[in-house]
């Protein structure tokens, strides 16, 4: 991410240590790993509500689109069922008599 190199941390570890003191330094350092740590957390935190946004988001999706299937299926099964003029009952009572669904009108 940062194209620092080691002359340039060098740098930076003598500057801080003009300007904060070789008494100082340590606790600066310490407070300064504790901030950059809870960064990272802070950032890892949201990355991970993102991430689990975006599965959320797909499972819907994936919902949705299953859901149209199964509409777009039932569909031509309903209207096949009306213009037959068979409900299921009809076909429940022809079975429990013996008759064949083709021949309702009692013929065996």
């Amino acid at each position: 991410m940062f194209d620092i190199g080691f002359w340039e941390l060098v740098l930076v570890g003598v500057v801080s240590l003009l300007v904060f003191g070789p008494e100082r330094l340590p606790k600066v350092a310490r407070e300064a790993a504790l901030w950059v740590r809870k960064a990272r957390a802070m950032a890892n935190s949201v990355k991970q509500e993102i991430d689990h946004e975006l599965q959320l988001q797909e499972l819907r999706q994936s919902l949705l689109e299953e859901k149209r299937k199964v509409e777009l299926l039932s569909t031509p099964i309903r209207h096949n069922k009306k213009e037959d003029g068979a409900s299921t009952s009809d076909l429940n009572e022809a079975g429990e008599k013996g008759i064949s669904p083709e021949n309702r009108d009692g013929e065996a």
